[in-house]
């Protein structure tokens, strides 16, 4: 499998994937008129990429606002490394990005933390705007 990678619009993140070094992140904002079609492919990349994992996998999320649809999709993306890791065939690691002061963006990461029986980050980024 090669790496994988979706440009980014005002409605949806850039997704960058690589098989080889096992790092995904998503980046922007995530907003997009139909999720479902959006984050398929991505589910479809993930599905191929546990079946034959790098021995360390790391997912970096740094989104400005997502919708809760989008919500929905990641948490399947996370649920999947969370069955990687269950499994043993890779270490994985979360890294939530946030801006100094973006309690959403915090609490969410916070959430997700959670939810999640692998290990996450919660990375606090300066404000760009400060």
């Amino acid at each position: 499998m090669e790496s994988f990678e979706i440009a980014p619009t005002n409605r949806t993140p850039h997704v960058i994937f690589s098989r080889e070094t096992g790092t995904m992140s998503i980046t922007g904002c995530s907003i997009p008129e139909n999720a479902d079609k959006f984050y398929a492919p991505i589910h479809d990349i993930i599905e191929k990429y546990v079946a034959d994992p790098a021995p360390r996998t790391t997912l970096r999320v740094e989104l400005s606002y997502f919708n809760s649809s989008s919500v929905k999709f990641l948490l399947e993306i996370m649920k999947k490394l969370d069955d990687l890791r269950d499994a043993g065939s890779s270490q994985v690691l979360l890294e939530w990005c946030y801006i100094k002061g973006d309690l959403d963006q915090q609490e969410a990461g916070e959430d997700f933390k959670e939810l999640l029986d692998f290990p996450t980050e919660l990375i606090e980024l300066p404000d760009p705007d400060a």
